[in-house]
């Protein structure tokens, strides 16, 4: 579980949030409080204590330069202990944000240096629980949604609250 004062870059996706519902109903503990449903750009980002002006420049330097973009999520996959919906469309903007932050590996280097983009629907629960997940998920979809804001968040005493949010294409 991350700790205060750890940071992510985010892209917020309203249109999932069903898809994170039809997950709390199946069991709450699934779904990680705090932050509605998004795709992760970078986590964990800088320390929040790092976040001088300058990292915030270049954030929205990095945001001005990447368009917007549609986000069509079609397919619902599952790991041991996860469930997700990947995000291809936003695969250039995590890109992006990982190359210009190349000291930060994405998920401490869990997932190798390109994880790809995705919807984290839910973390933890067994093969059952993750197929009543797949069941209740999967005539939800497709979604679509428009990506246009990346998102610095940090996580505080009082939850993930947002520190920048940066247009996407400007």
């Amino acid at each position: 579980m991350p700790s205060p004062g750890t940071t992510a870059l985010v892209i917020l996706l309203p249109a999932a949030e069903p898809v994170l519902a039809a997950a709390r109903r199946v069991d709450p503990a699934l779904v990680r409080p705090g932050l509605p449903a998004h795709v992760t750009a970078l986590y964990p980002f800088l320390p929040d204590a790092a976040l001088t002006d300058e990292v915030l420049a270049d954030v929205r330097a990095l945001a001005a330069r990447t368009p917007p973009a549609e986000v069509r999520l079609t397919e619902f996959t599952t790991a041991p202990g996860f469930a997700a919906i990947p995000a291809p469309s936003l695969q250039r903007v995590t890109d992006a944000v990982c190359a210009r932050w190349p000291e930060v590996p994405p998920y401490g280097g869990r997932f190798g240096p390109r994880p790809p983009a995705h919807v984290t629907v839910a973390m933890g629960g067994d093969e059952q629980t993750l197929e009543r997940v797949a069941a209740e998920v999967r005539p939800l979809l497709p979604l679509t949604d428009r990506a246009d804001t990346l998102r610095l968040v940090a996580l505080t005493e009082r939850g993930w609250e947002s520190r920048l949010e940066a247009p996407l294409g400007g």
